[in-house]
């Protein structure tokens, strides 16, 4: 019988190739060997996890320093200057709750194990210790030397494979991957709701201003007041747009339990189809509750169920 090192392969060589050559090498078909989660979870996803990417990083300055601006034009230009008290409680309220949710979502996507693979784990002892049976087989991903689970990907970027990897995102400056996806989530539906909110506030007080003095609808002088509120309601307009299409694409990858690079690569469906709401809960938690909107909250990715390598 064949050392187990020998029925390790390279994804390289694709998995039709290698599923081909399995046939003509084994007697037997190949099989799924159910792994404990714990065997291809990173030692590190409990620790601290930031990918020091100089691209991704300036992405991500760029993002904290937009949602400032806003919050900066929205209290200083619009509401402290307003005479209706209420109207600037209540709205400088609701945007800094928003503000502070989109950026907390944010440092969660950024610092949070997106679900990379243990890197390095395919070695000639530990493949020896899976103790596969004739016919059975495991890929090896060649660029981080790691055992790579059935619907993982490698990312150029964190140079390791994830997990159900959807998309590696640089104004997160991660991969958006099994751990993290409930709050990219969050992150995009929060930017939208802040820049909807924004641009209806911006709409609002150039009404207001045009009726009134202008010079007493901002504490700034006019043709500041007006730059500020056109670089606003650009940067509102743009981010709305932007964060709503990436919003509702991965709330139909996470119904249809498809990733984007599943999506891209048409990749045959080898997995159980399982319906849209139980999809939903895998992802944000169980059961539902308004801790699906907090990201303080870490989800269960079901815990209790078993992984399983192509083999």
């Amino acid at each position: 019988m064949k050392s187990p090192v020998h029925r390790c392969r390279d994804v390289e060589h694709g998995r039709a190739q290698g599923r081909a050559g399995a046939r003509a090498n084994c007697q037997q078909a190949e099989q799924r060997i159910p792994i404990s989660k714990d065997v291809i979870t990173s030692s590190a996803a409990s620790a601290m996890w930031f990918i020091r990417d100089a691209c991704g990083i300036v992405c991500a300055l760029i993002t904290w320093l937009l949602v400032l601006y806003a919050d900066f034009v929205v209290l200083f230009v619009m509401l402290l200057p307003s005479k209706n008290l209420t109207y600037s409680i209540v709205n400088g309220t609701l945007f800094n709750i928003l503000a502070f949710l989109a950026l907390a979502s944010h440092l969660r996507a950024m610092c949070t194990d997106p679900g990379a693979v243990p890197k390095g784990n395919a070695t000639k002892e530990y493949i020896e210790s899976l103790q596969l049976k004739p016919g059975q087989v495991v890929y090896k991903c060649p660029k981080c030397c790691s055992i790579k689970p059935d619907r993982a990907h490698h990312c150029s970027v964190c140079k390791r494979c994830i997990r159900k990897m959807d998309h590696h995102c640089p104004w997160v400056n991660n991969c958006v991957g099994e751990n993290n996806q409930k709050y990219f989530v969050l992150f995009t539906m929060y930017i939208a709701l802040v820049s909807l909110h924004s641009l209806v506030m911006v709409v609002f007080h150039f009404l207001y201003c045009f009726e009134d003095d202008w010079t007493k609808c901002s504490s700034f002088s006019p043709p500041a007041t007006v730059i500020l509120l056109i670089l606003l309601c650009f940067e509102g307009l743009l981010f709305l747009i932007f964060t709503s299409v990436m919003f509702g694409t991965q709330v139909h990858s996470i119904c249809t339990d498809e990733t984007g690079i599943e999506q891209l690569k048409k990749e045959e469906r080898r997995w159980s189809k399982k319906t849209k709401w139980m999809n939903m809960r895998a992802v944000f938690g169980h059961p539902f509750s308004f801790l699906w909107f907090s990201p303080f909250s870490t989800p269960d990715h079901g815990k209790a169920e078993t992984y399983q390598y192509v083999v």
